[in-house]
């Protein structure tokens, strides 16, 4: 294969392009799994993992797969949720029981004193929002489901605040490509780099209100 420099990454010789950016390529990744037959339970482990430390939203996977077959969309959904809640429930055990062993790790890899210390006292102040807000919203999940193990959150109202705000989040997704499955999938073809850009941005923008507004 010829590879061909360019400002964004390396080229090839058939016009395929290797990124240097290794978010984009987690993303490619992950988009990869929709024409795989194990898409499904691939969709369930990352929205698993993102739960607890993965960084890309699994709804980048549940859309290209609902894109595909609009009228099971719903089936991605409740894949997605329940792979979702019980990767929360796993950061949750991740901070009760292994904080204490490593703690600067987490500070190091996963986020920061600053961000800590933000949801600690989001939870003091009301932890079914914090977490609902968290689940439903661009913010990254993972940094609430470990801090919340680390602050004792009443495990009950974690759990529901979780399925309400994940379900909520991911049934909206369904519903919309079932209902409108192939308005949808010519909207994405037609403003694709848009609509790819308009993700990107709400991705890095949960980072940053994590990071400044909280």
């Amino acid at each position: 294969m010829i590879e061909v420099e360019h400002p964004e990454g390396v080229g090839t010789a058939d016009g395929g392009m290797v990124t240097r950016n290794p978010l984009k390529r987690l993303y490619r990744w992950v988009i990869g799994w929709s024409c795989h037959p194990g898409g499904v339970w691939a969709l369930f482990f990352i929205a698993f993992a993102e739960a607890s430390f993965f960084p890309i939203p699994p709804d980048v996977l549940l859309i290209a797969l609902a894109l595909g077959m609009p009228r099971r969309s719903w089936w991605y959904a409740t894949v997605c949720s329940v792979g979702s809640v019980l990767g929360a429930v796993a950061g949750y055990l991740i901070g009760w029981f292994l904080w204490s062993q490593g703690d600067q790790f987490f500070f190091t890899y996963v986020f920061s004193e600053k961000q800590f210390e933000a949801v600690k006292n989001l939870y003091q102040q009301n932890a079914f929002l914090a977490v609902f807000g968290a689940a439903f919203t661009p913010i990254p999940f993972k940094v609430f489901t470990i801090v919340g193990g680390v602050c004792r959150v009443d495990f009950a109202t974690f759990i529901v605040a979780s399925i309400a705000g994940r379900s909520l989040r991911f049934f909206m997704e369904g519903a919309a490509f079932f209902w409108f499955g192939a308005q949808a999938r010519l909207f994405i073809e037609k403003y694709f780099n848009w609509v790819a850009l308009g993700f990107f941005l709400l991705l890095i923008g949960g980072f940053l209100t994590l990071a400044y507004l909280i």
